[in-house]
């Protein structure tokens, strides 16, 4: 639903808001992308493992991802600008302690509590510049501009991740993160309008936090058995308890959403047109997608011997060939038909990770890098593009926000089980080479392998796309003469990783 703003702003004052608003999402993508380009410098700074790495990354996508659901419903009852600022000032905080961590566990703990914080603010923000720009062609430019920042956000912070490693260092990763949102929360404080009284009243939803916990807690368990499974082998006590725990709390999450007036996954939502396969092939893409922005700077520096700074520029052709995809993927569609475009871009993307699957240990970016990013990134954007639409064809309007939301927690998820799954299957064939081969060459082995079953999990999804196709129904509203909803958009969108 549509809340008309609590006051008349003029032009000026509008443009401001959007401005604070756009850089709240652009400070939650940035935090996605920047740390990946230092995590060898960031495991060296803190004693992390090798598969102690994957959970800088996952503990802020599990976070994220889990509770993104929850932060709507929160935004919608306590209020859009309390949820933001409360949201901007944790992951302020987090940010510089993450920058500031000395160990393992307190600098997972602070990732995890960033993710908290970007789980308020992504659709706090988004739900700001649905109500401040009514519909048409304000609404039309406020989302463009939405979509552009979202992007940009995960190109920089390749970019912003090795200038900084490679000079004052990986702890001001964090810090610039945490700087950003700080500037931010000042701007929302004194551009964005308060919350108007009228959201405050009438009877409003309990909010599922049983249901959250559950879910972040089951999520959490899978995610450490399985990552565990990679280091201590399937058959070690920590790692069936851990599994034999995520499959009870997620049965138990099963339960309570039932049980509960206001679940965050209501009852048929999955049913509904596409919703649900759309959201299984959102869950396999996120998988890749997370595991590729992981492997491929490890690759270019511990077995090519790039700096971070030469590792996150020689990822900008990716980005490029993402957004390009992004862009194609309109005009595709209405040449091929959108079930046709998403079967190109999942193939598309299955052939660069084939490609990326015959690195070498003493090969080079030009030869072995260059032209499978830019067919991924294509297809992944192309994918994208596609898999968020079908999220949303044939749900009611009165649920095109939850089903929006729900697309972009199942990729989150799906990201951090699928590295999980990734980090597993890599660590295992290197361990295994590194008996006969040197270290980078065993190395190469572990990122071919987890590049081999990215291209079958994506020729999965291709197989599947016919799911899609007829699942995705037109919905059906009582009035015949009523117009059609506007096209939904994603809650986030860190294009690149």
């Amino acid at each position: 639903m549509d809340v008309p703003p609590p006051h008349r702003q003029t032009a000026t004052a509008t443009t401001a808001t959007l401005a604070a608003l756009a850089a709240a999402q652009f400070a939650v993508t940035l935090s996605t992308s920047i740390v990946n380009v230092a995590l060898p410098a960031v495991r060296d700074g803190v004693g992390l493992s090798d598969t102690g790495m994957s959970w800088v990354v996952n503990a802020y996508g599990l976070a994220f991802g889990a509770l993104l659901l929850l932060g709507g419903r929160a935004a919608d009852r306590l209020g859009r600008r309390r949820v933001l600022t409360a949201g901007l000032a944790l992951f302020t905080v987090a940010a510089v302690t993450a920058g500031l961590a000395s160990t393992p566990w307190m600098l997972v703990t602070a990732r995890t509590a960033q993710g908290v914080g970007a789980a308020a603010i992504a659709p706090a923000a988004l739900s700001l510049v649905m109500r401040l720009h009514p519909p048409g062609p304000a609404r039309a430019r406020a989302l463009g501009v939405w979509g552009a920042v979202s992007g940009a956000g995960g190109a920089a912070g390749v970019l912003l991740g090795g200038i900084l490693t490679e000079g004052p260092g990986w702890r001001w990763v964090f810090h610039a993160s945490g700087i950003g949102a700080a500037l931010v929360l000042a701007a929302t404080v004194h551009l964005v309008p308060a919350d108007p009284k009228e959201e405050s009243e009438g009877p409003r939803p309990r909010l599922d936090v049983a249901g959250s916990l559950t879910v972040t807690a089951g999520l959490v368990s899978l995610v450490y058995g399985l990552t565990a499974a990679g280091r201590s082998g399937w058959t070690d006590p920590l790692v069936l308890g851990s599994l034999a725990a995520a499959t009870v709390l997620l049965a138990l999450f099963v339960l309570v959403e039932r049980r509960h007036a206001a679940p965050l996954l209501p009852s048929g939502l999955l049913t509904r047109g596409a919703v649900g396969p759309a959201n299984l092939l959102m869950a396999l893409l996120g998988a890749v997608w997370v595991g590729l922005f992981f492997f491929l700077p490890l690759y270019q520096q511990q077995v090519l011997g790039a700096g971070p700074l030469e590792a996150g520029l020689s990822q900008l052709p990716l980005a490029a060939a993402n957004m390009l995809g992004s862009g194609l993927a309109p005009a595709l569609t209405r040449r091929i038909g959108p079930h046709r475009t998403l079967l190109a871009g999942l193939v598309t993307q299955a052939a660069g990770f084939l490609w990326l699957a015959r690195i070498t240990a003493d090969g080079t970016f030009l030869t072995h890098l260059l032209g499978p990013a830019l067919l991924v990134g294509a297809g992944l954007g192309v994918a994208f593009v596609q898999l968020t639409g079908a999220a949303v064809s044939g749900v009611e309007p009165a649920h095109a926000g939850l089903a929006g939301g729900l697309v972009n927690t199942t990729r989150q998820i799906g990201g951090a089980v699928g590295l999980a799954v990734l980090g597993t299957l890599a660590a295992a064939r290197t361990a295994s080479a590194s008996a006969e081969l040197p270290r980078t060459a065993a190395l190469t082995e572990g990122y071919r392998g987890a590049f081999l079953l990215s291209a079958a999990v994506l020729g999965l999804g291709a197989v599947l796309t016919p799911l899609v196709a007829r699942r995705a129904r037109p919905v059906r509203t009582p009035d015949p003469d009523s117009t059609p909803p506007p096209r939904a958009v994603p809650c986030t969108s860190s294009r690149t990783r």
